[in-house]
C-alpha cells in the first residue's frame, strides 16, 4: 500500500459521496427552498441567531466539528491495524457521517432552530426531552474530560504551544471586529489575520518564550494532589478560563471568528501535509500490519519488552474501533453543532449541503491524513515499534505532531517549526470545540433546570457549574477509559440524532431509510461499547491498586456509562412507539 493511493481513495470517497450520493438526496428528498426564510433571518438576535456568509460558516462548521476525534481516534485505532480504521473512516462517512451532519442542519432550519430537547418532546415523547437533555449534558461532560486532559496536560504544557494559541485567540477577536463592526472584506480580513496568526506561532518557538512558559509549568515532580502535577493543574485551569469566555460571549464575538481563523491554520496544515505526501509518496512500512488482531493487543503484534501494558488488549474490534474513531467517520457532537449552532446561522437552505456535508467530508480527509501520520509519518522512520512506544508513553497526540512535521518537511517546512506547529494545530482543534461544549452544557442545564431552579438561567452560574464538573473529570479520569467512554457516548448521540431526523422525515412523508439504517447500526454498536467500558472500569476498581483519584474517576466514568445506557434504552423504546405511530399516520413518502 502507498500513502498516495490512500489519499486518492479519500478523494474518491469525497467525489462519489458528496458529488453523487449527497447531492442526489439533497435534490430528491430534502429539496431546499431559498425562498423560505431561515431561523437566522427570522429571529436574528446577534447572539445565537446570526446570518453568516456560507464560506465563513463552512470554516466555522469545520472547525467546530473537527477536534481531536478525527486525529487521535484514527491514531489509537491503528491498534487493530490500518486497514479496518481506513475502511471505517471512508465508508462510515459515506453512509452515516455526512448524513447526520447535513440532516441535523436541515432539521434545525425547518423547525425554527429548535433544540434537540424540544424536538424530542414533539417527535418521541414528553419524558424524552428530560432524558435527552440529561444525556446530552453528561455526554458533553465526557468530551470536556477527554479533550481537557489532552489539552491541559499534554499540549499546553509544551512551552512552544501557549503563545501561539493565545495569539490565535487574540487574532480571532480582531477578525470578528473587522468582519462585523468594521465591515471589512472577508478576503482581506482572512489574509491579515492568518498571517498574524502564523507569526504568533513562530514567536512561540523562540527560546526566550519557551523558557518563560516552562517556568510557569514548573518541575514535573511538583505534585498538587493525587497524580496531578503543577503543570497539569495550571494549564487545565487556563484552558477552563478560555472556555468560560467562549461560553458566555456572543457567538459572533468569540466562537465564530476564532474558529474561522483556526480553520485556516488547520486547513493550511492539511494542505501542506497532503502536498508533502504526494512529493514523498512513501510506501507503507513492511512491519506496519494492515490488521493486528481482534483485541487490538499491540503486544501480540510486536515485542513489548520494557513497555507499559497500556499497549495491551483494548477490546474487540467491534464495537470498540467504531467508537475509538470518535469523529472522522461519524460524531454525535456534529449534530449538536449543526442543529443548535449552524442551523441558526444559515442564510439560505441551499447552503446546508455545502456547509454540513462538505465540512464532514473534509473531516473524513483529515482523519485519513491522521492515520497516515502514524503509518508513514512515524512508521517510515521509527517502524511499527516506534508507533507502539509513542502510544505506550501516552503520546497519541504526539504521533500526529511528529508525523505531520515529517510530511511538511517535504515541502520545505523545517522540523523546528513543524513540530510546534503540529502541537498548536492539535491544541486549536480541541480548544475551539471545548468552549462550544461548555456553551451547550450551559444551554442544556438552563433548559432542563431553569424553571425549577432559575439560577441555572443565569449565564455565568450555568457556565461555572459546567466548568467545575469538567475540572473534576479532567483531574480524576483515566484517559484511556475516558476516551473510549466519550467515543461510545459520542456515537450514541449520533444515533439519537439520526433517530430524531428519521421521525421528522416520517412526519413529513419523506424517504427515511437513509437515516433509519445508520441509526440502527450505531445504536446497537454504541450500547455494546458502553456496556463493555462500564464493566472494565468497575472491574479495575474492584481489583484494587489504583490511586484514589483514579478510583474516583473510574467510579464516575462507570456511573455515567450505566446512566447513558439506561437513558438510551428508554429513548429507544419511546421512539419505537412513535415510529409505529408515524408509520400508520404519516402521509405517503415524497
Amino acid at each position: 500500500m502507498n500513502a498516495v493511493l490512500t489519499l486518492l481513495l479519500g478523494f474518491a470517497g469525497i467525489a462519489v459521496g458528496y458529488g453523487i450520493y449527497a447531492k442526489s438526496l439533497n435534490k430528491t428528498v430534502i429539496q431546499p427552498d431559498d425562498n423560505k426564510a431561515t431561523p437566522a433571518k427570522m429571529y436574528m438576535d446577534g447572539v445565537d441567531f446570526t446570518p453568516a456568509n456560507r464560506n465563513v460558516l463552512f470554516g466555522y462548521q469545520f472547525k467546530s466539528i473537527a477536534a481531536l476525534g478525527p486525529i487521535v481516534g484514527p491514531i489509537v485505532a491503528v491498534r487493530w491495524g490500518w486497514l479496518p480504521a481506513l475502511l471505517w473512516i471512508i465508508f462510515g462517512t459515506f453512509f452515516i457521517g455526512w448524513v447526520q451532519d447535513y440532516s441535523s442542519i436541515i432539521l434545525g432550519v425547518r423547525e425554527d432552530g429548535q433544540s434537540f430537547g424540544a424536538l424530542s418532546y414533539r417527535f418521541i415523547s414528553p419524558r424524552a426531552r428530560t432524558i435527552l437533555l440529561t444525556f446530552i449534558y453528561f455526554y458533553l461532560l465526557l468530551i470536556m474530560g477527554a479533550f481537557g486532559k489532552i489539552v491541559g496536560y499534554d499540549l499546553m504544557s509544551n512551552p512552544a504551544v501557549p503563545l501561539g494559541v493565545f495569539i490565535v485567540i487574540g487574532i480571532g477577536l480582531l477578525a470578528g471586529q473587522m468582519t462585523y463592526k468594521w465591515k471589512m472584506d472577508i478576503i482581506m480580513t482572512s489574509i491579515i489575520t492568518v498571517v498574524l496568526a502564523f507569526i504568533g506561532i513562530w514567536l512561540g518557538t523562540l527560546d526566550s518564550v519557551q523558557n518563560f512558559f516552562a517556568a510557569i509549568s514548573g518541575s514535573p515532580d511538583q505534585i498538587v494532589f493525587g497524580s496531578v502535577t503543577r503543570a497539569h493543574f495550571v494549564w487545565s485551569l487556563i484552558v477552563l478560563v478560555i472556555c468560560y469566555f467562549g461560553a458566555v460571549l456572543p457567538i459572533w464575538r468569540w466562537a465564530q471568528p476564532i474558529n474561522y481563523v483556526a480553520f485556516w491554520i488547520v486547513f493550511l496544515g492539511i494542505l501542506a501535509g497532503t502536498i508533502g505526501l504526494f512529493i514523498w509518496h512513501p510506501a507503507f512500512p513492511a512491519d506496519f500490519p494492515a490488521f493486528t488482531n481482534w483485541s487490538g493487543d499491540l503486544c501480540a503484534a510486536t515485542d513489548c519488552s520494557g513497555i507499559e501494558k497500556t499497549v495491551g488488549a483494548i477490546g474487540p474490534l467491534w464495537p470498540l474501533l467504531f467508537v475509538t474513531i470518535a469523529c472522522g467517520a461519524v460524531s454525535g457532537w456534529h449534530s449538536l453543532v449543526s442543529s443548535s449552532g449552524t442551523a441558526r446561522q444559515l442564510e439560505k437552505e441551499s447552503d446546508a449541503l455545502f456547509v454540513g456535508g462538505g465540512a464532514m467530508f473534509m473531516e473524513m480527509f483529515l482523519a485519513v491524513l491522521a492515520l497516515l501520520t502514524a503509518v508513514v509519518g512515524v512508521g517510515v522512520s521509527k517502524g511499527f515499534a516506534g508507533y507502539v512506544s509513542l502510544v505506550a508513553a501516552g503520546k497519541n497526540a504526539g504521533v500526529f505532531a511528529v508525523g505531520l512535521s515529517e510530511m511538511m518537511s517535504h515541502v520545505g517546512v523545517p522540523t523546528s517549526f513543524g513540530l510546534p506547529y503540529g502541537s498548536v494545530f492539535l491544541t486549536l482543534m480541541a480548544l475551539t470545540i471545548m468552549y462550544l461544549v461548555v456553551r451547550f452544557m450551559r444551554v442544556a442545564s438552563a433548559e432542563f433546570l431553569g424553571d425549577k431552579m432559575p439560577l441555572f438561567k443565569n449565564t455565568t452560574f450555568g457556565t461555572l457549574v459546567a466548568l467545575v464538573l469538567s475540572a473534576l473529570v479532567i483531574w480524576t479520569g483515566f484517559w484511556v477509559r475516558i476516551w473510549v467512554l466519550f467515543g461510545g457516548a459520542n456515537q450514541l448521540m449520533a444515533s439519537l440524532a439520526l433517530l430524531l431526523v428519521t421521525l421528522w422525515l416520517m412526519s413529513q412523508g419523506k424517504k427515511y431509510m437513509w437515516t433509519l439504517l445508520p441509526f440502527l447500526f450505531m445504536f446497537v454498536t454504541t450500547l455494546y461499547a458502553l456496556l463493555l467500558t462500564a464493566i472494565k472500569v468497575f472491574s479495575q476498581v474492584l481489583a484494587g491498586g489504583l490511586p484514589i483519584d483514579k478510583v474516583v474517576g473510574n467510579i464516575l466514568a462507570g456511573a455515567i456509562a450505566v446512566y447513558l445506557i439506561i437513558a438510551a434504552l428508554i429513548l429507544g423504546w419511546d421512539a419505537y412507539k412513535s415510529y409505529k405511530k408515524f408509520r400508520s399516520e404519516a402521509p405517503a413518502e415524497a
